[in-house]
């Protein structure tokens, strides 16, 4: 592969007191991954220096202070910043969350940009990364307000994509939230999405139900009836292949989601409990939709073990991967279905 071919990936580092620099170096510990792509963390030197040194991982990394700098044969680190920046290995610090936006910022600046290729993101905290220009539940409304497209939140192993209908947003208002028009839009973004990033044709697309035992005709609630059925039927009539209700418990329990390319939770807990109960330490958290690609790990920061040199960076890993595979997917896909340049006749 020629070295202005390779993906670019851009790594924003997440919050500097977890695990998430530790998952980066592991990831790239061994030199075979540089074969597969070019990787570029947005942060400091110092900072990943200092990770090394407290975990003891000699992970060689090589400093840029421009974009145009890149190395491809080594892991490339864009300093966004030079002053020394106080780490609490463990701790939820202001000053990790702030630098855990500078970080982020930078990388989908540049994602927008078209100097990176792709967007791997390391964990963040919620709760600390929060200040006047970061004014989101997470990385995904982030990703919505800042690129193109309509977003939405899949979390996905080889055997099991699961998007989210609603997100990050209190129990208390998921079923005022669903309405035939958002169902519609999670279901033509995961349909859009399997097509152009997996590369498959005609996607079977599972929809659970709100209320326990699909309400139980109305027993238990009349959401399922009355808004969700109604709107899958409407969907079909497109000729997409699309089904449910499903009651979530069952339909886990019975192993039914292997029948299915995608399934869409109608919320957050649904969805991400049986897949993290399934699939903990292997999944990969995809945001569909937008004009870029962007993936994370299923976890979170890790501050219990941060500094420890016991985080696994298998589920950093395939994201990674992935993120180089729908990229690859994605540019076939829209090579393939582009509009041909019609020629007039003079």
């Amino acid at each position: 592969m020629d070295k202005s071919d390779k993906i670019i990936v851009g790594i924003s580092i997440g919050d500097l007191n977890g695990i998430g620099i530790e998952v980066i170096l592991k990831t790239f510990q061994d030199k075979r991954m540089l074969d597969f792509c070019t990787p570029v963390l947005f942060g400091a030197t110092k900072a990943i220096a200092y990770h090394k040194k407290a975990l003891g991982i000699d992970t060689p990394v090589h400093g840029i202070t421009s974009i145009n700098q890149i190395n491809h044969a080594k892991i490339n680190i864009l300093n966004i910043w030079k002053e020394e920046v106080v780490i609490e290995l463990g701790k939820a610090t202001k000053v990790s969350g702030d630098y855990a936006a500078k970080s982020l910022e930078s990388a989908v600046k540049h994602l927008k940009e078209d100097k990176v290729d792709v967007l791997l993101t390391a964990p963040i905290n919620k709760e600390n990364i929060q200040s006047e220009t970061f004014n989101f539940p997470g990385h995904t409304e982030y990703l919505a307000a800042n690129l193109e497209g309509e977003s939405l939140m899949i979390l996905m192993t080889d055997e099991l994509r699961i998007g989210l209908i609603t997100g990050h947003i209190p129990i208390s208002k998921v079923a005022e939230s669903i309405t035939p028009a958002l169902i519609k839009s999670k279901v033509e973004t995961m349909y859009t999405s399997l097509k152009q990033d997996f590369g498959i044709d005609k996607p079977k697309i599972a929809v659970l139900s709100l209320n326990p035992h699909c309400g139980d005709k109305g027993v238990i609630g009349k959401e399922d009836d009355e808004i969700i059925k109604p709107t899958i039927e409407e969907i079909k009539e497109t000729g997409k292949l699309v089904f449910g209700p499903y009651a979530a418990d069952g339909f886990f329990g019975s192993e039914t989601y292997k029948q299915f390319d995608g399934v869409l939770a109608t919320y957050h807990d649904q969805g991400l409990a049986p897949f993290k109960a399934l699939s903990f330490g292997k999944g990969v958290n995809f945001t569909a939709g937008l004009c870029h690609i962007r993936t994370s790990p299923d976890h979170g920061t890790g501050y219990d073990i941060a500094g420890k040199n016991k985080a696994s960076s298998s589920s950093f890993m395939e994201a990674l991967f992935t993120a180089i595979q729908v990229f690859k997917t994605r540019k076939e896909y829209l090579e393939l279905t582009k509009t041909p340049l019609v020629v007039r006749a003079k």
